[in-house]
């Protein structure tokens, strides 16, 4: 088995050009054999055989019984056990043009639950980590204002109305190298542009409220402070609504690759907009047409066109286990388990199909299933060793239906980057060996 932990394109990324064709996989799901049991379809787990020897785990008394442990401060901040060790963001070198401008991704893979651990939210800079002194930091409100207003961190901390709310951030590009065809081997890579944690700070609101937007005050423009200076326009109708001004993440300060001391909270909106090291807000009549919004962050069609302003994320989910880096070990009783999300609400529905999309079961929802937040599913099956094709499709409050990725090309073609939302398939292999492809 390959080392599961590696982007599937080695060759690309130590120089060489490989075809598209040789990175990709296309399977009819008509010709997959049988699927596996369902939910409530198999036996129980059976109990272990009985083994010839003794197992050396449970006898005699393992060693790490017979001396004391480390004590309670050894690590003043707490770190995961050294067993976990792999359990880390990961970068695609030739994905972008230097490690200033680049983005390690969540390992989907490895987690459960619906809260991402600080130290593995993704990560995408544009000019590298700004590090802000938290007594020199500073956030400006001006433009079409009645009262330009400047504010510290400690005027923010103490602001009432302070909120926690759980949302999901996910880049526009994420899953964007998938538009053509199978190509990462790992959901870490197709979809690891993606966290979800809660936050804390104050709505945007309260701060805009204070600075008295004037009646032709329609957009916000949203500026950071790091090195590229990243800028972004915002309906004000969205600043308005559920927008936050965060100062924590999961009960701590942001984390300096997150923006500290403050960045901007836009749920369920395209990550690029979640302006980290929050520096300006300016109120405008009309968009500024920044380059985040004009030549990189539309989604160009077939036919040379673009669409802008394409703010929602859409209705998408994916299976994490079974899939590349979590391949099936053992036959029979497993579980199916994935994520899913909406930026127009919450989910109410993910079902998986275990052949390529002919049958789909309704999975089970576990945990909060929370409007602009991640939600947690899970499909109990029975495993013979038999290939399977492995899918889960999302259904958020609105009725949207997570699309297939045919559907998406028929309208918007082939050479788009963002907001790729088409249903992703792992094909499982009679000796658990999972790997990314595609349907025909």
């Amino acid at each position: 088995m390959s080392d599961t932990n590696q982007p599937r394109n080695e060759a690309r990324a130590k120089g060489s050009t490989p075809s598209p064709l040789s990175r990709r996989r296309f399977l009819a799901a008509a010709g997959l054999g049988a699927g596996a049991a369902a939910a409530g379809a198999g036996p129980l787990l059976a109990a272990p055989a009985a083994a010839a020897e003794p197992d050396p785990n449970i006898v005699p008394v393992p060693d790490w019984t017979r001396h004391l442990g480390a004590g309670v401060n050894a690590n003043p901040y707490g770190k995961p056990s050294k067993f976990e060790k792999d359990v880390v963001r990961r970068e695609v070198e030739w994905l972008t043009a230097s490690r200033e401008s680049s983005v390690s991704f969540t390992p989907l893979y490895a987690l459960d639950g619906v809260i991402t651990p600080n130290g593995l939210c993704f990560v995408r800079h544009h000019g590298g980590e700004a590090e802000i002194a938290p007594d020199a930091y500073r956030l400006m409100i001006h433009g079409m204002v009645d009262k330009p207003l400047v504010f510290t961190l400690d005027d923010i901390r103490r602001m009432p109305g302070r909120v926690n709310r759980a949302y999901f951030l996910e880049c526009a590009a994420n899953s964007g190298m998938e538009w053509r065809g199978a190509q990462l081997n790992g959901c870490q890579f197709t979809h690891g542009m993606i966290h979800n944690v809660f936050y804390t700070g104050v709505p945007l609101k309260t701060l805009l409220d204070m600075a008295g937007v004037k009646p032709k005050g329609k957009w916000l423009l949203a500026e950071g402070a790091d090195a590229s200076v990243m800028s972004r326009s915002i309906p004000m109708e969205k600043a308005l609504d559920d927008c936050l001004v965060a100062f924590a993440m999961n009960g701590e300060a942001l984390r300096p690759e997150q923006g500290y001391p403050v960045r901007l909270v836009v749920p369920g909106w395209e990550g690029n907009m979640w302006i980290k090291w929050l520096r300006r807000l300016e109120v405008g009549d009309q968009p500024w047409q920044q380059r985040e919004e004009t030549s990189k962050y539309t989604d160009l069609l077939a036919d040379g066109r673009s669409r802008r302003f394409t703010f929602v994320m859409d209705a998408k989910s994916v299976v994490t286990s079974p899939s590349p880096q979590a391949p099936l070990r053992h036959k029979g009783p497993n579980v199916v388990s994935g994520i899913a999300w909406s930026g127009r609400g919450s989910i109410k529905r993910v079902d998986v199909s275990l052949d390529g999309g002919r049958n789909w079961t309704t999975a089970r929802i576990e945990g909060p299933a929370t409007p602009k937040a991640m939600t947690r599913f899970y499909l109990d099956f029975d495993w013979a060793g038999q290939e399977l094709m492995v899918q889960s499709r999302a259904m958020d409050e609105s009725g949207y239906l997570q699309p297939t990725k045919a559907e998406l090309r028929k309208i918007r073609g082939e050479n788009s980057i963002y907001h790729n939302n088409g249903i992703q398939t792992w094909l499982v292999r009679g000796n658990g060996e999972t790997e990314n492809v595609e349907v025909g």
